[in-house]
């Protein structure tokens, strides 16, 4: 299986002693986002695990401890944007994320950490000219360090657009993609860098954008030098090309702040999270309150050309 950690939530950067807690075990309870009655127990076995994706802004506190997974097969889904305060009001200066991702690339190879722009937002502020030197500033200092950029353009979904009615957010058409798709096609090509889009129903492929996938089968074929046979992931919309995985987050727990997140409801609802953390629970957070089903999650590699199950 794949390990994703976590589209819901920022776990390197806020949860690695729980994950690395969770490592030891050899297991994890993940509550059904739907049914909260409802716990996965899934197994953390090298045997069973084929790779982990982390998903994070911050993987600092992660990259000391790394070989706490030394029997896991991993890659970084990095994201690095170029907003302030404004938008991402948690986040670290961008000074002290460029160092870390840099010291995340020379510690575990550029092939593992994929740098993520996205989403891209249009303000008053963030212009197109901003995107356009800021992109080209990061483009310099990472593409030594990564070979792929992955871009999205801005989703309203309900919660974000409520997160963001402060802000003068403008509307993104499709002459406004293509426009950034030539200038960072463009840019990216000096140095060798690919980009592809997360999520997008726009055709790029004219600038040399083409659709990725974040889950990415190729990619870890590629790092545990063995074909995968891996279906797309159904659960997600049909425009995400990625494939199949568990993701052992939760939503409304990430403290990014981010105003454009769509993992948090409201910031209330995240403060209150926060509080109800235990690194040593097997839950990301709360406790059980005994009225749960607790359900074995089959769990199968798909490595060795074949399917095997634990």
């Amino acid at each position: 299986m794949i390990l994703s950690a976590s589209r819901r939530t920022d776990i390197p950067a806020f949860y690695s002693e729980w994950f690395f807690n969770r490592i030891r075990e050899g297991f994890v309870l993940v509550r059904n986002p739907f049914n909260t009655k409802q716990i996965s127990k899934i197994s953390l076995s090298p045997e069973v695990v084929d790779c982990i994706v982390f998903w994070t802004k911050n993987p600092k506190r992660m990259i000391k401890k790394l070989e706490e997974v030394k029997k896991y097969n991993y890659y970084f889904q990095f994201t690095l944007n170029s907003y302030d305060k404004t938008l991402e009001k948690n986040v670290p200066e961008k000074k002290y994320l460029i160092n870390t991702f840099i010291k995340l690339s020379q510690k575990i190879g550029k092939d593992k950490v994929i740098w993520r722009y996205d989403p891209i937002i249009l303000t008053d502020k963030f212009t197109k000219e901003y995107h356009y030197r800021w992109f080209e500033y990061l483009v310099k200092r990472l593409s030594p360090y990564t070979n792929k950029c992955v871009i999205s353009f801005l989703d309203l979904y309900k919660k974000t657009e409520r997160n963001l009615k402060s802000i003068n957010i403008l509307p993104l058409n499709k002459d406004d993609m293509f426009d950034f798709a030539r200038k960072f096609s463009k840019i990216a090509s000096e140095y060798n860098l690919i980009i592809e889009t997360c999520s997008e129903e726009v055709e790029l492929s004219k600038f040399n954008i083409n659709h990725g996938r974040c889950i990415d089968d190729k990619l870890v074929s590629d790092i545990i030098d063995e074909k995968l046979f891996i279906d797309k992931d159904s659960t997600q919309r049909e425009v995400c090309g990625c494939v199949k995985s568990i993701d052992i987050g939760a939503y409304n727990t990430c403290n990014h702040n981010c105003l454009y997140c769509y993992a948090n409801f409201s910031r209330e609802c995240v403060e209150k999270n926060l509080l109800k953390h235990n690194k040593k629970s097997p839950l990301l957070f709360g406790d059980l309150n005994g009225d749960e089903k607790i359900t074995d999650r089959k769990m199968k590699t798909y490595r060795r050309g074949q399917i095997s199950f634990l």
